[in-house]
């Protein structure tokens, strides 16, 4: 099976669209796509909350199927995003300075794809 994982940098909403889409598409294709936010991504979670919001239908569905992996331990605290992470529920992570470390999704096989 195909596994990848997308890194999302950017704060663009346009930009992550394209994330959502193809971790969503690849699930329903039976092959393994998982998003990591990153960077400026980590200040799009509340956004994407609102109910309003055009990227709202997309992250619900993202984040019921799992395939939000979590969210940089260090970027949400540097840019005041921890408590959001909390309340939507997205787990911190970062075992390289407080940073998801690729090489370990590289190891368990997955294809790291950056945003």
């Amino acid at each position: 099976m195909t596994k990848t994982v997308f890194f999302a940098f950017r704060d663009h909403p346009l930009c992550f669209i394209h994330v959502l889409l193809n971790a969503l598409d690849l699930a329903e294709k039976g092959m393994e796509g998982k998003i990591v936010l990153e960077g400026e991504s980590v200040t799009l979670v509340p956004v994407m909350a609102d109910p309003g919001h055009f990227l709202y239908p997309l992250y619900s569905k993202a984040k019921a199927r799992g395939l939000i992996l979590g969210a940089c331990r260090a970027c949400s605290a540097k840019l005041h995003m921890t408590e959001a992470m909390a309340q939507e529920g997205i787990p911190l992570i970062g075992e390289m300075s407080g940073h998801p470390a690729m090489a370990d999704f590289i190891e368990q096989g997955y294809l790291v794809l950056t945003f």
